[in-house]
């Protein structure tokens, strides 16, 4: 496997560059990230700071999977809080959640990342990841990033009728949210067998809609 240390994002102390910049956090107050978003499109760069605090993890468990290596998810995760401080001002609280939009840009930015490293020969096989990456992360210029608007612009709309109301919920809370299944089952006040009953279900109606009977659904080890 070769390597890209040509093009490889230094390591940044994100968080510590933010709160060394002076400004105080209260860790007693529980701040909204749409909130914490306008203060940052206003320039107030400990918000950064405290949004990477709650989804630097979620963020390095996508890059992982979709990258497959844990080097390259590292510098992902610094790369992408950069870009959400360039494009803040992008975000529109009225078309998703913060949440929402991270996960997605994620996603997004993930498999653009894998596309890249692929095309440098990085991996010894031409791949992108699983059926659902590729189904919450295609190319859009796009800033609103809530389920219904990502689907609709896949062409998903009537497969999505076909699911039942938990296989929605568990697909939109997990590709759209950011949650594993077991914060899904416990979210949702259900057995972790039987949300993962409902992703793979859910899955297997995208899979089909999308590619056919060809294409091999990727598992989760989740206990």
């Amino acid at each position: 496997m070769s390597t890209l240390s040509s093009t490889r994002f230094p390591a940044l102390p994100l968080t510590e560059k933010i709160r060394d910049s002076g400004a105080a956090s209260s860790p007693a107050l529980e701040v909204r990230d749409e909130v914490l978003f306008g203060r940052l499109q206003n320039g107030q760069l400990e918000a950064l700071g405290q949004l990477f605090d709650r989804y630097a993890a979620v963020v390095r468990a996508i890059a992982g999977r979709i990258l497959g290596n844990a080097a390259e998810a590292e510098d992902f995760v610094q790369d992408l809080f950069l870009f959400l401080q360039r494009k803040c001002g992008v975000f529109d609280s009225s078309k998703s959640t913060a949440r929402s939009w991270i996960v997605q840009m994620a996603y997004h930015r993930a498999i653009e990342r894998r596309r890249h490293l692929t095309s440098r020969q990085f991996y010894t096989r031409e791949e992108i990841g699983s059926d659902a990456n590729q189904v919450v992360g295609i190319a859009t210029a796009d800033n609103d990033y809530s389920a219904e608007a990502v689907f609709g612009r896949n062409g998903l709309e009537q497969v999505l009728k076909a699911l039942s109301e938990d296989q929605r919920e568990t697909l939109r809370l997990h590709f759209f949210e950011g949650y594993t299944l077991a914060e899904i089952s416990e979210k949702l006040g259900q057995p972790l067998g039987s949300i993962r009953h409902h992703y793979y279900r859910g899955l297997d109606k995208l899979r089909k809609h999308m590619f056919g009977n060809t294409v091999p659904i990727e598992k989760h080890n989740e206990k």
